[in-house]
């Protein structure tokens, strides 16, 4: 029995083990990589993001083991400089975003540089054969194409599902057993994948519910980038389909969801790459499952279809259509038992209410920008509230209310409402304040026009002056909320301020605002 990858992974989950307990106390003491409380994370409190630097650690190590304990483990492999040089850089991209963002287009960039690198430097899509004709096509420049779309697309899917505490390092842990079970048959990365599976493992007794350490978008990147890595280094002729599709059978549950995702943005007028609160994992909570009952389940479903993967690279690509159409029962299956087949589905109702809230959200993030550039010109975080009072009004809402260290500022349209909808932000961890906000339903078209008809139809053909949808609350309370983020990050970078309004006194607001409309802003201690 060839006991050499078991030692490798407890290798590496002995390094992180290790070193985990220092980064969380370096961490807690000089305040470094500190995420805050966000508007699209499950997480609670501020958890460190040095997650994915432990894994690099480890990966090093791993490396230089491998080479000086098993050199002809190393020798043997094509393309390993390559493989160990562009996972570094990827990581390296990652988390300096991490320290300073980058900007989604910049990384975007970076990643595509990388991934074209690694293709010019020989680790690419050439050829491959077709299962049952047996016939081999190559690819000629459309190589690049699909090396380079494969490499950054399974770096942000990595990325992008890793939106719960353990969700992205237990997949990520599957997939590396389930490379190092194919390098174990071709001899390549065998040992180094299943180091990497331990020392994910270690990564997951700090990272599972309640997570008290993050992988960050350098460990994301990396992951992602070094599976997809690891999937061309041991695809062949023969074997190419079945090595790069077992690990998309992994990954089928992000897959769709991410799928999903770029579809309602689409629809609802969202940029794509701007998170929110629908994902599977959300939703789950939303229902009533703890977060480790929602991480278990997406392992277990995960787990269903790594046992696919694996089939799907022992029959070399022969049973792929049969395991895609037990892959598509399956999805059916689960979206009926979590109730998801009616938003998963219902298409044309989808389609109608997101094409329906398009215009106020495209209306919400032009004030989200101008909210944005107030943050560099107002001098004082008052006259900022007045800017922010006024989107929201023009959103619709009815009352907003911000709760800073020195004190709280409201405002409130007429008298609130019996059903009302409301919600509350933490935003950065308290550091910029708890944003509470509330909207009534739709008034009736006599208060608005004098003529009968539905509340609905009152709403029709132009920006509602109510948030009346629950879906459409949910989204414009966070834009709202996300346009308070930024503007007074803005304000406390331009004028170097802390935040805290000035006095005692209720601030009147500015007339120029909102001309006939009269603001009541009282003052809560």
């Amino acid at each position: 029995m060839n006991l050499m990858p078991l030692a490798s992974a407890l290798c590496g989950m002995a390094i992180v083990m290790c070193l985990a307990p220092l980064a969380l106390h370096v961490c807690a003491r000089r305040k470094w990589l500190v995420r805050s409380t966000d508007l699209h994370h499950t997480h609670q409190g501020q958890i460190p993001r040095l997650g994915g630097l432990l894994l690099v650690v480890a990966f090093v190590i791993l490396e230089l083991v491998i080479a000086l304990v098993f050199p002809e483990k190393r020798a043997g492999t094509a393309g390993r400089n390559v493989v160990v040089l562009s996972s570094l850089a990827m990581f390296a991209l990652g988390f300096w975003d991490d320290i300073r963002p980058l900007g989604a287009r910049n990384k975007l960039i970076g990643q595509i540089l990388i991934a074209a690198g690694v293709y010019v430097l020989g680790v690419s899509i050439t050829q491959f054969k077709i299962p049952f004709s047996g016939e081999i096509i190559d690819l000629g420049p459309w190589g690049a194409v699909l090396t380079i779309l494969w490499l950054v697309g399974l770096t942000n899917l990595i990325n992008l599902i890793d939106g719960a505490d353990g969700l992205a390092g237990g997949i990520c842990l599957m997939l590396m057993l389930l490379i190092a079970f194919v390098g174990h048959q071709h001899g390549n990365f065998e040992l180094l994948a299943a180091g990497m599976a331990g020392a994910l493992l270690g990564f997951l007794w700090f990272n599972f519910p309640p997570a008290r350490l993050y992988l960050g978008d350098g460990g994301a990147y990396f992951l992602g980038f070094q599976i997809g890595l690891f999937s061309l280094a041991n695809s062949h002729k023969g074997t190419v389909i079945a090595a790069l599709v077992a690990p998309l059978f992994v990954l089928a549950l992000p897959i769709v969801d991410t799928g999903l995702a770029i579809l309602r943005r689409g629809l609802r007028g969202l940029p794509v790459w701007r998170p929110d609160r629908q994902h599977i994992h959300h939703r789950l909570i939303q229902m009533g499952f703890s977060r480790r009952k929602t991480v278990v389940s997406l392992y277990a479903v995960t787990l269903v279809f790594l046992g696919m993967g694996f089939l799907a690279y022992w029959s070399r690509g022969g049973l792929v259509p049969l395991l895609l159409g037990a892959s598509v029962v399956l999805m059916l299956y689960l979206a009926g038992k979590l109730k998801f087949s009616r938003d998963w589905f219902s298409i044309g109702r989808v389609m109608g209410n997101s094409l329906g809230m398009r215009r106020q959200v495209q209306y919400a993030l032009s004030l989200v920008r101008w909210l944005e550039l107030e943050g560099t010109r107002q001098p004082s975080l008052e006259l900022l509230w007045s800017d922010f009072v006024f989107a929201a009004q023009k959103l619709g809402f009815h009352s907003v209310k911000l709760s800073l260290e020195d004190g709280t500022r409201s405002w409130q349209r007429g008298a609130p409402m019996p059903d009302s909808l409301s919600i509350s932000y933490i935003l950065k961890g308290g550091r910029l304040g708890v944003l509470e906000v509330s909207a009534s339903p739709c008034p009736a078209p006599d208060d608005l026009t004098g003529q009968p008809g539905s509340r609905q139809a009152a709403c029709d053909g132009r920006v509602c002056p109510c948030v009346c949808n629950p879906q459409v609350f949910e989204i414009i309370s966070e834009l709202l909320a996300e346009g308070w983020t930024r503007a007074a990050t803005a304000w406390a970078t331009e004028f170097q301020g802390t935040l805290r309004f000035e006095g005692q006194k209720p601030l009147e607001p500015a007339p120029r605002r909102n001309p006939g409309l009269a603001l009541t802003l009282t003052l809560r201690n």
